[in-house]
């Protein structure tokens, strides 16, 4: 759906997208994770022929782009860089404008997909007035709204949850997998590491304008060889394990042990309570932080 070979854009000195190699394939949910300034927005803006690279080559829904960029964006819904609109027009009429300037799917149907866009995003309800009334949560779904009228294969977006409360946080990342399970591909650039871990099943990592890491997320998750372990008698645990207790705290205990359920049977044996028992993956933030040295200022939670 989405492939770059070693793209890069200069403004002047600086270089601000690096020889990136990316590749987000059909069915993808993929999140396009770096710091604020990465160079993850210029990108994006590249995929979309919003902004022409200096040198390499971009495919999207396999033509080149920007060479063959009006063949594509019919079947592409994007938000970037936050909504835009009139603000003295109200949001259906923003959306119609939308629809009319040919991204949409035809007048006679024109209302109808109105309606669906404003349904999906929490916007059915709206009413007339201007969209510089709106709250920022409330631009932010009208721009996912318009992203979504063409009913697209590709849905590119950047930043989509900004502004949004957690509850309205939660119901974009719920339609996003519904759309996704329904056909949508979905490219989501975000600093929010959080947000990411929750929705995507494949990640690319950026850091000062390179592709550092891309990878399925259950891979980049995968187990630890250790367990995370409840007993309400670790000092026995400890007793039984023999110098496979690498951490303890209080009850909790962290045991180098690659089966849980081997190592709850050898406790149970041994007449050791167990509480819990978890296998120990490693976190996304744990991954992106070992890739790109970056600093909890630099990438935001929730």
């Amino acid at each position: 759906m989405i492939v770059t070979r070693a793209l890069t854009k200069r403004y002047g000195r600086t270089l601000a997208v690096d020889a990136v190699d990316l590749e987000v394939r059909e069915g993808d949910r993929y999140g396009f994770l770096g710091p604020n300034g990465s160079g993850k927005t210029t990108l994006v803006r590249m995929l979309l022929g919003l902004v022409y690279a200096t040198s390499g080559e971009i495919e999207l829904l396999g033509r080149p782009v920007p060479k063959r960029v009006s063949e594509v964006l019919p079947e592409v819904g994007a938000l970037v860089e936050g909504p835009g609109a009139y603000t003295h027009l109200s949001g259906r009429r923003n959306l119609a404008l939308l629809d009319a300037s040919g991204r949409g799917g035809g007048r006679r149907t024109r209302r109808r997909r109105i309606e669906e866009a404003l349904e999906r995003v929490g916007l059915a309800g709206v009413d007339r007035r201007p969209v510089k009334a709106y709250s920022l949560g409330m631009r932010q779904r009208l721009g996912l709204a318009g992203a979504l009228l063409n009913r697209p294969r590709l849905l590119v977006l950047d930043e989509p949850t900004n502004g949004l409360d957690p509850q309205g946080i939660r119901e974009i990342r719920e339609l996003l997998v519904e759309l996704n399970h329904n056909g949508t591909t979905v490219f989501l650039s975000s600093h929010l590491l959080a947000e990411i871990e929750q929705l995507c099943t494949r990640v690319g990592v950026v850091d000062h304008g390179r592709l550092v890491l891309e990878d399925d997320l259950a891979t980049l998750r995968a187990e630890t060889g250790r367990v995370l372990l409840g007993t309400p008698d670790a000092a026995a645990a400890v007793a039984v394990l023999d110098g496979r207790v690498e951490h303890r705290d209080g009850d909790k205990l962290l045991v180098r042990h690659g089966n849980p359920a081997e190592l709850n049977a050898l406790l149970v044996a041994e007449g050791v309570p167990v509480t819990s028992l978890q296998a120990e993956r490693r976190t996304l933030e744990q991954v992106v932080l070992d890739v790109t040295g970056a600093g909890s200022d630099r990438f935001g939670g929730r």
